[in-house]
């Protein structure tokens, strides 16, 4: 695997080599899902893209879950997904449309930029990444690039991953990453912990019993050294699993 880096205004193209016999439609004909809980966004999101003849908004998803039932139907080839939604965020809807449909690929927007959050984004299998303030910039690049098997993420996410590639210490730090990483359970609960839900709600929402509920409780407090509600609030909104 490599990564080349071009020079781009406000954000620079990763193209990635490899994967082989991965075919994607042409440019000029995409099938593209929208999932943003704001309905202004994936408005102005759709009018981005049918600017370009040839691609069409297949579906448009207010929550995760939604983004999951309908990439299950309508199989896009492309999907831009904002980070924080209600009941299931991005990241989350990212890793079980990639299980659904492995040859789609998936266009992360957020708000702000962190390090541990491109860390994320790479983790759950997305492979462009730009913040909501360069869309009208940037969206139709980073399609572009998904379309014709590159990568595309903001330069200073770029620059975070040649600098993990090339830092010394970089193995060191996935291997803490590693320790603490929740499941995809554990991040779910997370979110709806930190949106309010007590432990009875959570155990109502996943179909699962009060007693597992309160288990996974503990198993994420532990994981993340974290000692109350508050601080679990604090996780999420810093990892952008919920909208401060």
């Amino acid at each position: 695997m490599c990564y080349m880096l071009s020079g781009a205004r406000g954000s620079i193209p990763v193209l990635r080599c490899g994967r082989k016999g991965r075919r994607m439609p042409g440019i000029n004909d995409l099938r593209i899902l929208i999932a943003d809980d704001h309905e202004v966004v994936r408005r102005g999101l759709k009018t981005l893209l049918s600017s370009r003849p040839g691609w069409t908004v297949c579906a448009e998803a207010g929550t995760g879950r939604e983004a999951i039932a309908l990439a299950s139907q309508h199989r896009p080839d492309i999907v831009v997904m904002d980070i924080s939604m209600p009941g299931l965020n991005g990241l989350e809807a990212t890793r079980r449309i990639r299980k659904i449909l492995p040859k789609a690929e998936v266009l992360i927007l957020s708000l702000h930029y962190s390090d541990q959050l491109v860390r994320e984004i790479l983790d759950a299998g997305a492979r462009a990444y730009i913040l909501k303030s360069d869309a009208t910039e940037d969206l139709l690049k980073a399609v572009e690039a998904l379309a014709t098997r590159r990568s595309f993420f903001t330069s200073g996410a770029a620059q975070m991953i040649i600098d993990g590639f090339c830092s010394p210490g970089s193995a060191k730090k996935s291997g803490s990453l590693i320790r603490h990483r929740l499941s995809s359970r554990e991040r779910e609960i997370v979110q709806l912990l930190a949106e309010g839900k007590s432990s009875k709600e959570v155990a109502v929402t996943l179909g699962i019993s009060v007693k597992t509920a309160e288990t996974h409780r503990a198993n994420i407090m532990r994981k993340l050294e974290v000692h109350s509600v508050s601080e679990l609030v604090r996780y999420a909104v810093r990892n952008q699993m919920i909208e401060a």
